[in-house]
């Protein structure tokens, strides 16, 4: 049984190794014991501090076999983005460029450097390792930021948005990384995205191209790519896409990947999930839910067959669900019902 739980610094080892597991273009986890043990300790901070608006608190969160005691995944919330370090996106619009006189009528798609995303909540960082993706693994990687979301909604923003890792080769190239470099950049793009993660971003402002890029400039292998996510990441778009997220056109501007995004209220497990009271018990024909406790500091979630009486708004749990989500008799989850 995974559970998640916030990160401690304990997890270094492990984050590492889930690090290096993720590969190019996981821009929210470098291998680097600096940066990595920074992000742990900011995660740490944000989790004692008591907020009442979205601010600069980035939550991350690690899952915990506890059969075993391995941990096995990451899963993060940035509270609201760009408020220290600017946050680049690139706008894919259409421009019409027409004259009546001589009969023409051209639509053409341009790329806009821009920072739309500045104050919105971005959900990250989400890696599950090989072994453990089956079951409801993955859905509760994903879906246990939502429960957060839902249960504490002053922590975050209404605009809840997500990048997704674009097309690159095993060796990390990017076809659209490849047109840029070629043009304004002149270094790999696996050193750019390494760049990023380690916050050092100073590079994009002094030297991406400052006006529209005409899309029907760039090479064919690059325009191929634009909107376009890795194979690794299809599982999760679908995820999101189900949950109500969708593209309004802003994409990376390193691989081209797309930004999905959905109003925190419309987000469908924020929607459907709803809170009720525990009892523990015996379970003996329970639906698969996800759960999660009503604390923030200590925050637990896991995935579990429960009863849920609808008339007395009670749950009925085993005692080690009970103790793995750090409640007891009378508190209240929040709870999402779940099919495989």
């Amino acid at each position: 049984m995974l559970v998640i739980r916030p990160i401690t610094m304990a997890d270094y080892p492990a984050l590492l190794t889930c690090a290096k597991e993720s590969g190019h273009g996981f821009t929210s986890l470098p291998v680097s014991e600096e940066l990595l043990k920074k992000r742990i300790a900011h995660s740490e901070q944000s989790f004692a501090q008591v907020v009442d608006h979205a601010g600069d608190q980035g939550y991350l969160m690690v899952a915990e076999d506890i059969s075993t005691g391995d941990v096995v995944g990451t899963t993060a919330i940035e509270a609201a983005i760009g408020l220290d370090v600017p946050f680049y996106s690139y706008h894919l619009s259409k421009v019409v460029h027409s004259s009546p006189k001589l009969g023409v009528h051209n639509v053409v798609e341009v790329l806009a450097l821009g920072n739309h995303y500045t104050g919105c909540t971005e959900i990250c960082t989400l890696f599950l390792r090989e072994r453990w993706r089956k079951g409801l693994n993955g859905k509760l990687m994903s879906k246990c930021r939502f429960l957060m979301l839902a249960e504490h909604p002053e922590r975050f923003s209404e605009t809840v948005f997500a990048e997704m890792r674009g097309v690159s080769d095993p060796q990390g190239n990017s076809p659209f990384w490849a047109w840029l470099k070629e043009h304004f950049f002149s270094i790999d793009f696996t050193l750019a995205d390494h760049l990023t993660g380690i916050g050092k971003k100073g590079f994009i402002a002094d030297l991406m191209p400052k006006h529209p890029i005409y899309v029907s400039l760039l090479s064919k292998e690059a325009q191929a790519v634009i909107g376009h996510v890795h194979d690794n990441t299809r599982p999760a778009l679908r995820l999101l896409e189900q949950e109500g997220f969708s593209c309004r056109g802003y994409v990376d501007i390193f691989d081209g990947g797309p930004t999905v995004e959905c109003e925190r209220r419309h987000i469908e497990s924020v929607r459907h999930s709803f809170q009720a009271q525990v009892e523990v018990g015996d379970v003996n024909a329970g639906e698969p839910f996800l759960v999660c406790n009503s604390q923030f500091a200590d925050f637990r979630a896991t995935a579990a067959d429960l009863h849920y009486d609808e008339k007395r708004g009670v749950v009925v749990m085993g005692a080690e669900i009970a103790d793995a989500l750090l409640v007891e008799a009378g508190e209240t989850v929040r709870l999402l019902a779940m099919h495989e």
